[in-house]
């Protein structure tokens, strides 16, 4: 990317990196480090062209959290901390991805978008 002088590069980190949640104090920590590391690349890099953003999931219905989703108890107490009233789906994280690394976000950088149907709100 450097050769090139043009480049972006997306972390993935998580709304628990924004906010704490208990008993899960060391992601939470490790979180906030790629949300931090981010920042600190975007800045880095602009000297050469190289964006550097991350998406922060919220509750996303994947096979990791299939406990949380497929027990219809949890799942209803989970939505009803949720905005908007829902899990996302994984395409949804996908969609805020692909936008970051577009040409459509060329002159964002050092940013991290929570993908959380409002969580961290």
């Amino acid at each position: 990317m450097i050769k090139r002088n043009r480049g972006s590069i997306l972390n993935v980190a998580s709304s628990f990196g924004v906010g704490g949640a208990m008993n899960r104090g060391a992601y939470c920590a490790a979180k906030a480090g790629v949300i931090n590391l981010t920042r600190v690349l975007a800045i880095e890099l602009a000297r050469y062209n190289i964006r550097v953003n991350a998406v922060a999931p919220g509750f996303i219905k994947t096979p990791l959290s299939r406990e949380r989703w497929s027990d219809l108890e949890l799942l209803k107490q989970t939505n009803a901390r949720i905005p908007l009233g829902r899990m996302g789906a994984p395409e949804e994280v996908a969609q805020a991805i692909l936008f970051l690394v577009s040409d459509a976000a060329s002159y964002i950088t050092g940013e991290t978008l929570l993908v959380d149907g409002a969580f961290r709100a």
